[in-house]
């Protein structure tokens, strides 16, 4: 095994199975690292003489055939969704070998994009979305996907996990009894609005990050985690990115082109504070991600993004008199949300 990581250095998983696929053509096929995400799962390129693959290793042993990413996956693909396809399994393991998309996310791709590019990019996005919507609810709904949703617990539980790593963790907050006491009410009543909303299945972190450019199309990627949620839920992970900052204008476009799609009896006010409000959450559970791999895994390669990501934030919480408590103590502790 030639390539970045050495036979010294492979992990005896990969190394076994690669032994156990390819024999002495193991030797052969390069094993190239690649830069994951923020899960425990690692990925490597895997290139031989036969092609190119991704290898995506987990922490543990799992069971192919009830594994999360496998039945997300031939939903999603019944639905008419690019995803890649399962060259192979290892369950025993933890390997996954996986058709390989390359390397650029859209993200990647808009850094050079021209404006009309970029917008036909999003406007793929958004009808893919729309299609992921309708056909889950046209269809039956009996994989695991279907009984877990971002529900009052899981909400309430994403804006106290900002709360604790972003505003404590990484800010240092000192926050009174006071603070907490806002906090505690304000965050309550965000997540008690947002569960009472109609549900769809969502892909649960739909962003520029894991939308793949490949073989002239848009691929879905990192979707294991799809659980019911509003239908807001990846609309406002997407046009509230993290990573991408988009014009006003664009937004309110594709918002308007996503509603006439996948909600269309909804009126536009009400949708336009859904998506308003699911964005405020989505933004601060983003944060808290931040603060929890800065602080707890030593990863600061998200800290240039918490700028914008507060940006976002801010600028509807100020759009809510309901939220004005929320945002005078997050101001106080937070500069980019003053």
């Amino acid at each position: 095994m030639s390539g970045t990581e050495t036979a010294a250095s492979l992990d005896t998983r990969i190394a076994d199975y690669l032994s156990e696929r390819h024999g002495a053509a193991a030797a052969d096929v390069r094993v190239i690292p690649l830069s994951g995400d923020a899960s425990t799962r690692r990925y490597f390129r895997l290139e031989s003489p036969q092609g190119g693959s991704v290898l995506s290793l987990y922490p543990e042993a799992f069971d192919v055939e009830s594994s999360p990413f496998r039945v997300v996956r031939e939903l999603f693909a019944g639905y008419g969704i690019p995803v890649p396809a399962i060259l192979d399994h290892d369950g025993a393991r933890g390997i996954l070998l996986l058709q390989d998309l390359g390397d650029v996310t859209l993200q990647e791709a808009l850094r050079v994009a021209p404006d009309p590019v970029r917008d036909a990019h999003y406007r793929e996005a958004i009808s893919r979305l729309a299609q992921l919507q309708g056909e889950a609810a046209r269809g039956p709904q009996q994989a695991p996907c279907f009984s877990v949703a971002f529900d009052l617990e899981k909400l309430a539980w994403e804006l106290h996990y900002f709360e604790k790593h972003f505003l404590e963790g990484l800010r240092g907050a000192d926050l009174s009894v006071e603070d907490r006491s806002v906090l505690a009410e304000g965050f309550h009543r965000l997540a008690s609005e947002i569960a009472s909303w109609p549900r769809v299945l969502t892909h649960r972190d739909f962003h520029s990050r894991n939308l793949m450019l490949a073989e002239g199309g848009q691929w879905w990627i990192d979707f294991q985690d799809a659980r019911m949620g509003p239908a807001t839920y990846d609309l406002a992970s997407l046009l509230r990115d993290a990573y991408v900052e988009l014009p006003e204008e664009l937004v309110t476009e594709l918002c308007e082109q996503f509603r006439q799609r996948a909600v269309p009896g909804e009126a536009r006010e009400t949708f336009a504070r859904r998506f308003e409000l699911m964005s405020v959450q989505r933004n601060l559970k983003a944060l808290g991600t931040f603060g929890y791999m800065a602080t707890q895994r030593g990863l600061d390669v998200y800290l240039p993004y918490i700028p914008h990501t507060a940006r976002c934030a801010r600028r509807n919480l100020l759009r809510y008199p309901e939220l004005e408590r929320v945002h005078r103590v997050l101001a106080r502790h937070v500069p980019e949300l003053a």
